[in-house]
């Protein structure tokens, strides 16, 4: 297996403007659930944004049965926090958690939010698999 390389950049609040890069991050696995990331700085830091959806496009009766099925209590508790995407073509969620300057750290933490997530939407996807006539 390949590893994927995820940069995360600091985006300026104003222009909305990547500025410069905080780090690379090695990911292993499941790295098809990573739309997108970057970070913004605050008054304790920088706060990475991490969006994340499905590993597959999904059929338009599934989208509304994806969010209403997908539990984020695990996940709530290796992040600040997790938000529907409303404007993507799939489910997607808005995982918000602090930068960690050790490289090691950050791809565990990164690692560990992909996995949770992974393990619920395949618990999703079984829960709605006899679902569609409700949607």
């Amino acid at each position: 297996m390949e590893e994927t390389l995820i940069v995360i950049m600091l985006k300026d609040k104003e222009t909305g403007f990547l500025d410069k890069e905080l780090g690379s991050y090695k990911i292993d696995e499941n790295e098809q659930l990573i739309y997108n990331t970057y970070a913004v700085e605050n008054e304790d830091g920088y706060v990475v944004h991490m969006k994340i959806t499905c590993d597959k496009d999904v059929e338009d009766w599934e989208f509304d049965a994806i969010y209403d099925y997908y539990d984020p209590e695990e996940i709530l508790k290796e992040v600040i926090s997790f938000s529907e995407e409303e404007d993507c073509y799939n489910p997607t969620w808005d995982a918000s958690f602090k930068f960690i300057d050790d490289i090691s750290e950050m791809e565990r933490k990164i690692k560990k939010i992909l996995e949770i997530h992974k393990k619920e939407l395949n618990s999703v996807y079984e829960a709605i698999a006899d679902k569609r006539d409700e949607y």
